[in-house]
């Protein structure tokens, strides 16, 4: 096997925790960074604009594959790469989906995906008639650009809306769903189509970011959600990890709510707790290798992020607490400039005895870290 090379557009935390699987599976990993200060500017080649094209083309050339560490990358960009005869992981098809929401929702509706009822809103008429359809009240969003509750709004009124009106692109409307808790279904897809599905997970979210990760998801249909994922990836033609973020019922019914083309918050877990963490996966899925197993190396497993407290903590200066208190749990923090609020890194902790376990060896250590 010849020595492959690997080119990450974005420099956040997503590639930088590539860097460790990339170095196992003799991977040439290259990163396309914003700035020097990025999480992932150990492996960055390159510092610049990932919407001028010229200089991620002249990146692109350098390796054999391009993938992403987010999905801001304009489609032109994408594109044009394309038609250079690059290979991009997954490709501008896929991409668009995961990039406008209203595309996503068409294209999930033609599959016959399970999703919230939803319409395309052009207009302050529209939006209202869809929220008195729909039980007085609707999530509206963006089509495109939003992520951890950014763009997003539960609305009773197109009033509560009309500065998005004013900019004259259609939003998204959709049901306001009455559900019991959410989950993910992380799946990967390499280009010759191969799939490798972990179990579904709970998400905890908290003030619209997601707080807590619960592998495997408590007394799950983990049956109907890999059924769905593998759906979108086939469906799509999506190459790499893609994340499905779901709603489930009270009678048990699963409903797609986002999905992410890259891997996701979601499956940090699976750094220690899977024998193929969604990082290798990853890489193995855009480079067309074989997948990894997906078997869990414990009983449970759980992930904690580690969000700002102020502008000064960066934890690292409490590290030597937390290990002391909770030294089965496993800490990742991405090299950020302390700010209030800002994913900052995730605890993990597995357990063969119950999830309660793993749960306080993570929260133990967050606690040290959070608090000093």
């Amino acid at each position: 096997m010849k020595t492959r090379s690997v080119g990450v557009i974005g420099g956040g935390q997503l590639a930088r925790m590539m860097i460790a699987p990339a170095t196992e599976l003799a991977i040439d990993l290259k990163v396309f960074a914003e700035s020097e200060a990025s999480p992932a500017a150990m492996a960055a080649t390159v510092i610049g604009d990932y919407t001028n094209f010229e200089s991620v083309l002249a990146f692109a050339k350098s390796v054999d594959v391009i993938t992403f560490d987010h999905e801001h990358v304009p489609l032109t960009v994408v594109k044009g790469l394309e038609a250079a005869g690059i290979s991009v992981q997954p490709n501008a098809h896929a991409l668009n989906f995961a990039q406008n929401k209203l595309e996503m929702r068409h294209a999930l509706s033609v599959l016959g995906v399970p999703c919230p009822n939803w319409a395309k809103i052009e207009g302050a008429a529209t939006l209202d008639e869809f929220i008195k359809a729909n039980g007085g009240a609707a999530v509206v969003k963006t089509a495109m650009g939003g992520y951890d509750g950014k763009g997003v709004r539960v609305v009773r009124s197109s009033q509560e809306v009309l500065d998005w009106l004013s900019l004259g692109k259609p939003l998204l409307a959709e049901q306001k769903v009455e559900f019991t808790r959410e989950l993910a279904q992380l799946v990967a897809r390499n280009v010759d189509g191969q799939i490798a599905v972990w179990p579904v997970v709970q998400t905890i979210q908290r003030e619209g970011v997601c707080a807590e990760v619960h592998s495997p998801a408590p007394n799950a249909n983990l049956q109907a959600a890999e059924v769905i994922a593998r759906a979108i990836a086939e469906g799509l033609g999506v190459t790499g990890v893609l994340a499905v973020e779901m709603f489930e019922t009270a009678d048990g019914r699963l409903l797609v709510n986002e999905l992410a083309m890259r891997p996701h918050n979601s499956g940090h877990f699976s750094i220690e707790g899977s024998v193929t963490s969604q990082f290798e996966q990853h890489l193995r899925a855009v480079s067309n290798l074989p997948l990894g197993s997906t078997e869990a190396t414990a009983k449970h497993a759980v992930m904690l992020n580690l969000l700002g407290v102020d502008d000064n903590n960066t934890f690292v200066e409490h590290f030597e607490k937390a290990m002391t208190l909770a030294p089965e749990a496993r800490i990742h923090v991405y090299g950020k400039a302390a700010r209030k609020g800002r994913k900052m890194g995730h605890v993990t902790a597995t357990s063969n005895g119950t999830l309660g376990d793993a749960l306080a060896i993570a929260r133990a250590a967050a606690n040290a870290l959070l608090q000093g």
